[in-house]
């Protein structure tokens, strides 16, 4: 279980570094490249080790949680992994895309993972979160729901 403030801190700070990323894509597109390949492995740990372990997820941990006290509720790890995963194939697509030359590519899958990031961060709806809960649901293997970290 963890803080579901964690996943939206990350998403902000992936937003702003997409919103880099297609900047450059039309200045320069190997920077973008270079950029959006550093994002591909920030989503790679996230994706691997778990969202707390990932670098936002540790910045979060070290700067913003301590300010903010205990959260309301917790939520499963596992839809977030997922959402990881899935922004790991958006990402490494487009630094294929940008590092091939090919940035039409690399632009339009840098915008994908910008309008997921986004959508997380701003309303709270992780697309890949709910794309995993519905596969759950789908294969009838319900995942635990959010939980009130003050009650036993």
């Amino acid at each position: 279980m963890l803080d579901p403030r964690g996943p939206r801190f990350a998403a902000w700070v992936t937003t702003v570094v997409l919103v880099v990323v297609l900047v450059l894509a039309f200045v320069a597109p190997v920077a973008a490249g270079i950029v959006v390949a550093v994002q591909t492995v920030v989503f790679a740990i996230g994706a691997i080790a778990g969202p707390g372990s990932a670098p936002y997820g540790l910045l979060y941990k070290a700067f913003v949680a301590p300010r903010l006290g205990r959260p309301g509720e917790l939520e499963p790890v596992a839809p977030v992994r997922f959402a990881q995963a899935v922004g790991l194939v958006f990402a490494a697509v487009a630094t294929i895309g940008f590092l091939s030359g090919v940035v039409a590519l690399g632009v339009v899958a840098a915008a994908f993972a910008l309008v997921a990031a986004f959508l997380n961060a701003a309303f709270g709806l992780c697309l890949g979160c709910e794309v995993y809960l519905l596969y759950r649901r789908v294969t009838r293997r319900p995942l635990a729901a959010r939980t009130n970290p003050s009650q036993p």
